[in-house]
């Protein structure tokens, strides 16, 4: 199992979550699709829970929740960008054009976060590591595996999270529209045209899961009550198809190709 050892560098994907209206019923359903395990946390952190993966950290589930007066956020699967000073690169999203939905905020003694939205809409979290550094496990069957940032604009975007965390954004070789970020020289995500996506669809980070058979996995989803938004296809990675679960959050999986 590939686990996380080291520190994410500063600007990678580290974690994600999703807030749901029925947290149970969305535990429930990762756990018999995916294999997870969780169950609602402690109440000093609204009963986050954290899923695990063979003991393994691998995602959260929480209860959707939203201060008072503001709207209930959208059932979505978050991705977190890992920071090494939460408030200084606050202060970078803000600089560069960004959106603060949730400021920096202390989550105990485990890391410091923060929400924000890119300057086209792409909402995102960013994690700083206390005593919980992100996920323990990845790249392997039922855990996190690529991150892609849908954009109306790459070359906006790739000045953004430039600017907010150093990652470079280019072109990805043998691939038609398509562009690598990478942190350090390292590839950790990607991004894509919104052009590709049904119209109207704003733009969003997608997040993928690794899963030994995309085809028997989605036939398994479907009898769960889950949406097949894109039917499995065959790419240069592997086989993937793009899922919402029964509360309707979207989400990639994929069968790696061999290598």
């Amino acid at each position: 199992m590939p686990e996380v050892t080291t520190p994410y560098a500063a600007g990678t994907p580290c974690w994600v979550d999703l807030m749901a209206k029925d947290q149970q019923a969305a535990l429930d359903f990762y756990r018999d699709l995916l294999g997870w395990q969780g169950q609602r946390g402690p109440g000093e952190f609204g009963g986050y829970a954290v899923c695990e993966l063979n003991g393994k950290a691998v995602a959260g589930i929480g209860p959707a929740m939203a201060p008072e007066g503001m709207p209930e956020p959208p059932t979505v699967w978050t991705t977190y960008l890992s920071s090494t000073d939460a408030q200084a690169t606050q202060d970078a999203i803000v600089s560069a054009g960004g959106n603060l939905i949730v400021p920096v905020m202390d989550v105990g003694n485990l890391g410091r976060m923060l929400i924000a939205a890119d300057p086209q809409g792409a909402v995102f979290g960013v994690w700083q590591p206390g005593e919980f550094a992100g996920a323990q496990v990845v790249n392997e069957a039922s855990a996190l595996t690529w991150n892609e940032l849908h954009t109306s604009d790459v070359l906006a975007a790739a000045a953004f999270y430039g600017d907010a965390f150093g990652i470079d954004i280019q072109p990805m070789a043998g691939a038609d529209a398509y562009w690598e970020m990478r942190v350090a020289g390292r590839p950790v995500g990607g991004a894509t045209l919104l052009a590709n996506d049904p119209p109207g669809t704003p733009a969003h980070w997608l997040a993928y899961f690794s899963v030994d058979d995309v085809d028997s996995t989605v036939d398994a989803l479907v009898r769960r009550e889950g949406t097949v938004l894109v039917p499995p296809f065959d790419m240069v990675a592997g086989r993937m198809t793009v899922v919402a679960d029964p509360q309707g959050a979207p989400f990639a999986m994929i069968t790696p190709r061999p290598m």
